[in-house]
């Protein structure tokens, strides 16, 4: 059985603990087959080396990360089956400069992830603070206009965690707009994947991103999905991943993917 995650860091980002070593180590431990390494792509589109030195790893340091997961892929060979992946983040600004920088490595697959809108963390819990529900809306479909155009920029494989904005403000579920199901008709149309991530259990909304209600939709428009624990400690890697092939099979997926050589690979459910 092909068992895989995608998604986990390590400590070049500055807030993920242990060495890459340490997550292929777990995975093999969790009965994995297949790891992906991808930690926070560097701020590409900064004047400065390490624009959040508590975020994401310096940009100089970007060809020793690379060339590291690709010594690890040599030494596990035949133990497990190591993915060279980037969580990257999409700046639509600087699109170009990310595809350019990406172009130079052999990456297996690139996340696509959208963690700042108009300057500001989805994650900073302050950012709701006195909007009106007007205002609530328009930040919504703004994430999710981001979103979209991630997916038609042509860089990422698969898209990470796309309703994490609710994080740490549960009630973001909740602002009603069809923005979602628009942007999954663009994820089906542009043929990317979407994952599901188990990370937001460590959040203040608990469970998944995204929702079952999510999943559901996205089975509905034909986006295929993937997985990954954004583990951010070793012990991490693979959570949840029996529960969530469980759930998928429950709401009518038959099969996930991951990829290889950017080439989907699918795995039956």
């Amino acid at each position: 059985m092909t068992k895989f995650d995608l998604h986990m860091h390590h400590d070049r980002c500055g807030h993920a603990q242990g060495v890459i070593r340490d997550y292929i180590e777990s995975a093999i431990s969790q009965g994995l087959t297949v790891v992906g390494i991808s930690d926070h792509s560097p701020f590409f589109g900064s004047d400065v080396d390490q624009e959040h030195s508590n975020i994401a790893m310096a940009k100089s340091e970007f060809p020793s990360y690379i060339n590291e997961v690709l010594r690890l892929q040599e030494e596990y060979k035949g133990k497990i089956d190591v993915l060279l992946g980037v969580e990257s983040d999409f700046f639509p600004h600087y699109e170009d400069v990310y595809r350019n920088v990406y172009a130079q490595y052999p990456f297996d697959y690139i996340i696509g992830s959208v963690h700042w809108t108009e300057g500001t963390s989805i994650f900073n819990k302050r950012r709701w603070d006195g909007l009106s529900n007007e205002d609530k809306l328009t930040q919504k479909n703004y994430y999710y206009d981001l979103i979209s155009q991630s997916a038609r920029s042509g860089i990422f494989q698969i898209l990470g965690h796309i309703d994490a904005m609710k994080g740490f403000y549960p009630e973001f579920s909740d602002i009603p707009t069809d923005a979602v199901d628009k942007t999954l008709q663009v994820i089906a149309e542009c043929n990317v994947s979407i994952e599901i991530n188990t990370s937001g259990k460590t959040k203040d909304c608990g469970g998944w991103y995204p929702s079952d209600s999510i999943l559901e939709r996205a089975l509905f428009y034909g986006v295929d999905v993937s997985f990954g624990s954004d583990a951010h400690v070793p012990e991490r890697v693979g959570d949840d991943w029996d529960q969530v092939s469980n759930k998928l099979k429950e709401i009518g997926f038959k099969y996930w993917v991951y990829y290889k050589r950017k080439r989907m690979q699918k795995v039956l459910l």
